[in-house]
């Protein structure tokens, strides 16, 4: 099958591939998060790809961002509606990672 541009999975991946994305959004799940909330649940990342990724979120409609008039600022991040739809696909995720892991430990 030829990938085209109007391929949903071409285009799904464009919006949540990648290293970070599940992930920030697996963090965030129906919770309020903020960066560096973000930052100690996902140790590896750097907080300039951090930054990005999360700007990228919410430019695609992934993530809410909401600034609070506030000194020192303060910005909570959130799932969108669309972005909430992806919570059930990381579930199936995590329990196909969770099958892996069982048949690692079992050979």
């Amino acid at each position: 099958m030829l990938i085209s541009e109007n391929c949903p999975v071409n285009i799904a991946l464009g919006v949540i591939g990648g290293k970070w994305r599940l992930l920030i959004i697996f963090q965030i799940g129906n919770e309020k998060r903020r960066f560096g909330e973000l930052k100690r649940l996902i140790p590896q990342i750097s907080e300039k790809m951090l930054i990005q990724e999360l700007k990228n979120l919410t430019k695609v409609g992934i993530l809410n961002r909401k600034a609070y008039p506030e000194i020192p600022p303060k910005v909570e991040y959130s799932l969108t509606i669309q972005g909430q739809k992806i919570l059930p696909i990381i579930d199936q995720i995590k329990d196909f990672g969770s099958e892996l892991i069982e048949k690692q430990q079992d050979h």
